[in-house]
């Protein structure tokens, strides 16, 4: 069994994206790695080609003029997806603000293991963990996706939909997939107030077709002088676990400070039937959902 994993970065370095862990966190499931990297205003190309030999880069220019729905996104993706050889069976996927558990890694393999014959499962569903403010609150609402594919078979039929959230197959199918006990860690909201407001400023310019100001011209631009607003959030809370052992220095460097109230929240009557149900039976009504299970471990 060959596995290759692929990602996607442009001013990773700028951006305070974690691209270095998250890309490490996936490496010891991948004999190899695609990395496209894009035309960068920092030294993200010089620090991604150090990562590790397994890593093979291909630079790639984005076209900033695909907003509409962050369309850009899933190109690069695609872009990584394509260069992977066509002897690898299994491809694992991890956006730059990503982190897998150690914990969960012998879990994927076993399950890659176990999949490789059974050609009806086109993908691995992960559960997924977002942080908020810091690295010590994770949303509550359901606005968060709770799951989502980061491993699918090595089928060039295979395309990132939309803006690189999830996958889809040729013409427009959602996959057929195994839902799996392995946690994706999100850090994307998870920054300096300040880094955070020109993180934010980027990735909004990518979905408005009628912005002034392009992706790459934002890009650009020094660290914001204006600060997120971290309040503006409907409901988190305390985080009980473990983070990975790759993102612990960047958790220990941590130079601001965020407090947030979990005994206060701005849930609607309807989000909170939703998250009961969430909590009472492990579903949502009316979720969202870019995938068809048709198996799962918490059906074994």
């Amino acid at each position: 069994m060959k596995v290759t994993g692929f990602s996607f970065i442009r001013n990773g370095v700028r951006l305070d994206y974690p691209f270095v862990e998250a890309v490490k966190s996936v490496l010891p499931l991948c004999d190899d790695f695609i990395l496209a990297v894009g035309h960068s205003d920092d030294n993200t190309l010089e620090i991604a080609s150090k990562i590790d030999t397994k890593i093979k880069i291909i630079q790639t220019v984005w076209d900033d003029s695909l907003k509409k729905g962050g369309r850009v996104l899933a190109l690069e993706t695609d872009k990584a997806f394509q260069a992977i050889c066509s002897d690898t069976d299994w491809c694992v996927y991890i956006q730059g603000d990503e982190v897998l558990h150690e914990k969960d890694i012998p879990i994927i393999k076993k399950e890659m293991q176990n999949c490789l014959t059974k050609t009806q499962i086109e993908g691995l569903l992960l559960n997924y963990l977002h942080f908020y403010g810091s690295y010590d609150y994770v949303g509550e609402s359901t606005n968060w996706y709770r799951k989502e594919i980061r491993v699918v078979r090595n089928n060039k039929s295979i395309f990132s939909f939309r803006d690189a959230q999830g996958f889809r197959i040729a013409p427009n199918r959602k996959l057929n997939v195994r839902h799996i006990n392995a946690t994706m860690y999100h850090y994307g909201w998870v920054r300096h107030p300040k880094a955070m407001k020109t993180k934010k400023d980027v990735i909004d310019s990518m979905y408005k077709e009628t912005e002034d100001k392009d992706a790459s011209t934002l890009s650009t631009q020094t660290i914001s002088d204006e600060k997120f607003d971290y309040s503006n959030i409907d409901s988190l809370t305390y985080f009980k676990g473990t983070h990975p052992k790759i993102i612990q220095n960047r958790i220990q460097a941590m130079n601001w400070k965020f407090e947030h109230d979990i005994s206060k929240n701005k849930l609607s009557l309807k989000e909170k039937i939703r998250i009961f149900f969430e909590k009472k039976f492990n579903w949502i009504p009316f979720e969202y959902r870019n995938y068809k299970v048709i198996s799962s471990y918490l059906n074994d």
